[in-house]
């Protein structure tokens, strides 16, 4: 078959070759030519699929970048339907969940040099390092689970995979431009999504940064200024201060100036003002525009706030933002209280352990007792997740609902 339009050349890939979550990646064409069909079911069993095999739980491999190029030239063309959710799953390609580099942006001098660093050590550098940790363990059970870790540790295959990584972000950083013409498409949506996603390459800011500085002043959309004003927040410097500060003090829409705080706090410019407006975001998010959501933070702006104000200076914070902080978590359930979470107990423990055995419920500060307790108060559902578990382990922490309500004294339930 001879492609044209936005598809020509797909057949010049040596896709059987190349692989990806479940092994050879010749269905793929099929699914981008599926993305062009008239049928909104075949699309978005495409769209699934290119999730599922290409961005497999986050993971990259080597027929993503394969498959960018296409992408681009598939939201290039006006004639392609959904072309905003092909550029969420660009922005996803490039750096798999966006919370892992929030609120900071991409760090993608450091990120360059792990995947250059890995290699260089060679598979006896990484058993070294191993030996290190191993060394480290509290206790025989830990001991023997990293030996675990260190014996079945694939060295080749996890450079390749930090590789494949990298080259999937540097393909779709090489779509910068497409994605910059798309800013001021007439669908909104689309619009949003490609604010959303240039905000991930602070190598292009200078590329960037032009095309978005004059948009939230212009755009008429609220959710579509929101994604734009983050994303200068994380691809500006101090020069970005005084007008996002000028939107801030002046936006009448509350997702704006939520957005004008979050920026502002990202460039280390959170006064008073900017904090006040994190903290009554945790307890009461503005309303997401639901025809034209954010994509930061898969919209949780409870989440995204909370870690905006986990991340400044604790010593700088009123001493209430940690209770908007468990207000905020005390309303939030599963998977939404990760983040909020990790933001209360940073700022009440910090990211060290408290030690085994973790002291009496009655030695600890008033506020780590009003954390533990709000943790221990959380729901079944929020309490089976390995995740949420892990952040309480890590503080040496009860790690069992019952065992946190017994420590906090609560009645059990």
């Amino acid at each position: 078959m001879v492609e044209w339009g936005p598809l020509a050349g797909l057949d010049g890939i040596d896709w059987a070759g190349s692989g990806h979550a479940y092994g050879s990646a010749e269905d793929v064409p099929e699914q981008l030519r599926a993305l062009r069909s008239a049928d909104a079911g075949e699309r978005g069993r495409a769209l699934d699929a290119l999730y599922g095999n290409i961005f497999h739980q986050g993971s990259r491999y080597e027929a993503t970048a394969h498959a960018v190029p296409f992408l681009l030239a598939l939201v290039a063309d006006p004639g392609t339907p959904d072309r905003a959710e092909l550029v969420h799953l660009l922005a996803a390609l490039a750096i798999g969940f966006d919370e892992v580099h929030l609120p900071d942006g991409v760090a993608i001098a450091a990120w360059r040099a792990a995947v250059r660093q890995a290699r260089a050590g060679g598979a006896e550098g990484a058993r070294r390092r191993f030996d290190g940790w191993i060394a480290q363990a509290d206790g025989e059970a830990e001991r023997r689970a990293r030996e675990r870790r260190r014996d079945t540790f694939d060295f080749e295959r996890s450079c390749r995979a930090a590789e494949y990584e990298l080259r999937a972000y540097d393909a779709v950083r090489a779509g910068v431009p497409t994605l910059c013409g798309v800013l001021t498409d007439p669908d909104p949506r689309l619009r949003a999504a490609a604010a959303y996603a240039v905000g991930w390459f602070p190598e292009e800011a200078p590329r960037i940064l032009p095309r978005l500085r004059d948009l939230p002043a212009t755009e008429s959309v609220p959710g579509v200024a929101a994604n734009a004003i983050v994303a200068i927040g994380l691809l500006g410097d101090a020069a970005q201060i005084a007008p996002l500060r000028a939107y801030h003090q002046g936006a009448d829409e509350p997702l704006a100036r939520w957005a004008a705080a979050t920026a502002l706090a990202r460039l280390g410019a959170a006064d008073l003002e900017v904090i006040a407006e994190l903290a009554a975001c945790t307890v009461d998010p503005p309303a997401d525009d639901e025809a034209v959501p954010m994509g930061f933070f898969d919209g949780d702006l409870r989440a995204y706030a909370s870690s905006s104000l986990a991340a400044l200076e604790a010593g700088e914070l009123p001493v209430d933002v940690l209770e908007s902080i468990l207000a905020g978590l005390s309303r939030t359930s599963g998977p939404s209280a990760f983040a909020i979470t990790d933001a209360a107990l940073r700022l009440a423990f910090g990211t060290e352990a408290l030690g085994a055995p973790a002291p009496a419920f009655a030695d600890l500060s008033a506020a780590r007792r009003r954390v533990v307790a709000t943790l221990a108060e959380l729901d079944v559902d929020t309490w089976k997740w390995v995740d949420f578990r892990e952040l309480l382990r890590a503080r040496d922490l009860p790690d069992d609902r019952a065992a946190c309500r017994r420590y906090a004294g609560l009645a059990q339930d």
